[in-house]
């Protein structure tokens, strides 16, 4: 069923597809010189207004993996903190009191810590490794770019506006 407003596509203004929208491309919008020019205003604002919100929603994409790419990263920042608060209780205290017997108790209480912030700094490193991996969303960008490079052409002299 088909709405008064629609096209003979079924695509009006109003009308988004739910996943990446495109321009839809009719054929009445291939003709061109049969058209007024009320009707190629609302024909271009239409295109003007998909191709923004295709802008928006490949960037909603984009940094959308890129927060998947962080949070994977800060498992082991997560991990580390657990390492370190729960283990000096239990298996750390334990370690010291084994070491007593080679060692003096204050040393083996030394080696004990160093070890614990050597695993916490390998796992803080490891953390640091995944996130620094996060980029920018360099296909929105170069998107982005043409697109406003295709609008600034408009209303110069020397280009058509209906140049492609």
């Amino acid at each position: 069923m088909t709405s008064p407003n629609r096209g003979s596509n079924g695509i009006g203004a109003t009308d988004v597809p739910p996943v990446l929208p495109s321009i839809p491309l009719s054929p009445e919008a291939a003709g061109g010189a049969d058209g007024s020019i009320g009707g190629l205003v609302k024909d271009a604002t239409s295109h003007v207004s998909t191709l923004i919100r295709s802008e928006v929603e490949l960037a909603k994409s984009e940094v959308a993996a890129e927060v998947k790419k962080g949070v994977k990263g800060s498992v082991f920042f997560i991990v580390a903190l657990v390492i370190v608060l729960y283990s000096v209780f239990f298996f750390f205290v334990f370690v010291a009191e084994l070491l007593q017997y080679l060692l003096l108790p204050w040393a083996s209480y030394l080696v004990v810590f160093v070890l614990m912030l050597a695993s916490a700094g390998l796992i803080g490193f490891l953390g640091y490794l995944r996130v620094r991996k996060i980029r920018a969303p360099a296909r929105t960008i170069s998107s982005m770019k043409d697109t406003a490079a295709a609008l600034s052409k408009r209303g110069h002299p020397g280009h058509s506006a209906l140049e492609r």
